[in-house]
């Protein structure tokens, strides 16, 4: 497969420009329409996959500006209100398209402190771009105009230019915030309330920061450097972080409040527990889990071979059980850990997939193999104990079901024998129970999920929660819708708080 390099879609880009940037703020939206999307560059496959490298190069400035003007400024902005955070996306856009990538900078950073994450791992074609009017109008969602893409080359030029800026942060109120988790909910917590003025401390169960950025997503789509940089901006702005903190063990979480004297908290441990089939084999040696195979291999460097103190299983022939992002990054990691042949095995068809399409289109490009329409029955072993196979079942498509897909239903006797010494179970994961556990005066569901109102406020006094904890597994940029809101209601609350005292004390 031949594939693009980032040179020749730049020299592409120029060309472009040439043609339309003289006519830029007086372009019908005809002719934006006419203006070609431009193409992400990406690692050559045969190349990618001996390498943990990210495989999404980024967009040149050229690439950018073309890509920006492609915006028609449509009045009625879809896009900020599909958008969980609410960023301004036209205006930022605009500034793009006339080359005020500094400025196109500080609009994001209003509402969104981690665009270079958000740009790389939120799946924009179902949020943003869903809905954006050139995508209406050329009747393909794939054709909207690339805000994600835009956002992380906007992010990457702040980084690489040295003009990260950091957020304004209002005079000390004495109040101090407890964040609990320091993933995507909880470092926007972090940030939003810290501008405010109150001290805030992230307490993290893990030796590092980032939360499932760092453990589960791999460094091919999201690099840890990026994470850290994130991070960083926060520091700056005097967000304190206590790693190797396991709230629950090391401390429980009233005794915030109780004794250590914090003025709120925000839960946001998300999802960690992972779901397993519950099939004959599962405990066989080769049966992981995602989450335990992506963690051992993203936060604890388990590739790293010889040097890592962690051990990564070796193996052959994988199969993946699931057709969601976490399974296409399990496969592809396994890919880049040698295994020969790595199949996804779902029991619906492309279609109904919840893959980002990116993922399914880089994954395919790297070899993986696709089994739709098939799910494991058991999972057989070796006299070791030990994976030697898989027996699957087929499956045929019936009616909708409540998650609007239509339903799997098998075909029986369609038995098979799958030759397999890995299985990699990805079916998603249950809310972190171990908070709900040490604390009775939080209610949650069914699921474990703990309960909020429409503030993300707990039944618990003074405590709130938002992202996976709450909404089962979802997405970067909807933890982060959560934490925004968690955070207004903190800062409303103690605002109201310090105002009463001034009126006491006058």
């Amino acid at each position: 497969m031949n594939f693009t390099t980032q040179e020749q879609l730049s020299e592409e880009a120029k060309k472009l420009i040439v043609q339309y940037l003289p006519k830029i703020d007086t372009m019908k939206t005809k002719e934006r329409m006419l203006i070609p999307l431009q193409e992400m560059p990406s690692q050559n496959p045969a190349v990618r996959i001996s390498n943990l490298n990210e495989v999404a190069l980024g967009y040149t400035p050229e690439q950018a500006i073309i890509e920006a003007m492609r915006c028609i400024q449509c009045p009625k902005k879809v896009c900020v209100e599909d958008c969980p955070v609410q960023i301004d996306i036209p205006q930022f856009i605009n500034h793009i398209a006339h080359g005020e990538f500094e400025s196109a900078a500080s609009v994001i950073k209003e509402t969104n402190l981690l665009p270079a994450i958000c740009g790389r791992v939120c799946p924009q074609e179902t949020q943003c771009q869903k809905n954006c009017t050139v995508g209406k109008a050329l009747k393909d969602v794939n054709k909207a105009v690339s805000i994600g893409r835009l956002e992380r080359f906007v992010a990457d030029w702040e980084n690489a230019s040295g003009k990260i800026s950091v957020p304004q942060v209002k005079s000390e109120t004495g109040r101090k915030i407890a964040v609990i988790g320091s993933g995507p909910a909880g470092l926007t917590v972090a940030a939003d309330c810290r501008r405010e003025g109150h001290h805030v401390t992230v307490f993290e169960a893990f030796h590092k920061l980032g939360g499932v950025l760092r453990y589960g997503i791999p460094e091919f789509r999201l690099p840890n450097e990026i994470i850290d940089r994130e991070i960083q901006i926060l520091e700056k702005m005097g967000v304190e972080f206590k790693t190797n903190f396991v709230v629950g063990k090391t401390r429980k979480l009233m005794d915030l409040i109780n004794k250590d004297g914090y003025d709120a908290i925000f839960i946001g441990t998300g999802a960690g527990l992972p779901l397993f089939m519950n099939i004959e084999g599962e405990n066989l040696v080769g049966v992981f889990s995602a989450n335990e195979y992506l963690t051992r291999a993203n936060l604890m460097r388990a590739f790293e071979k010889g040097k890592a103190d962690t051990p990564i299983y070796s193996s052959k022939n994988v199969a993946v059980l699931g057709g969601g992002n976490v399974a296409m990054d399990a496969a592809r990691m396994a890919k880049r850990l040698g295994a020969e042949n790595v199949y996804i095995v779902y029991r619906r068809t492309e279609v109904e997939m919840p893959a980002r399409k990116e993922e399914v289109a880089h994954a395919k490009e790297e070899g993986i193999e696709f089994h739709f329409l098939q799910n494991a029955k058991r999972i057989l072993g070796d006299e070791k104990g030990r994976v030697k196979a898989m027996e699957c079942l087929r499956y045929q498509l019936g009616e909708s079901d409540e998650s609007g897909r239509r339903k799997p239903i098998i075909i029986p006797n369609s038995e098979f024998i799958m030759d397999v010494d890995t299985v990699i179970v990805a079916i998603g994961n249950s809310s972190n129970p171990l908070i709900s556990q040490t604390t009775p005066e939080i209610k949650t569901n069914k699921w474990g999920n703990i309960i909020v109102d429409e503030n993300q406020k707990t039944s618990a006094d003074k405590i709130y929660a938002g992202g996976d904890i709450v909404l089962g597994a979802a997405t970067v940029i909807l933890a982060m819708g959560e934490g925004r809101r968690a955070a207004a209601a903190i800062n409303k609350m103690l605002a109201e708080e310090i105002e009463k005292e001034k009126i006491v004390a006058s």
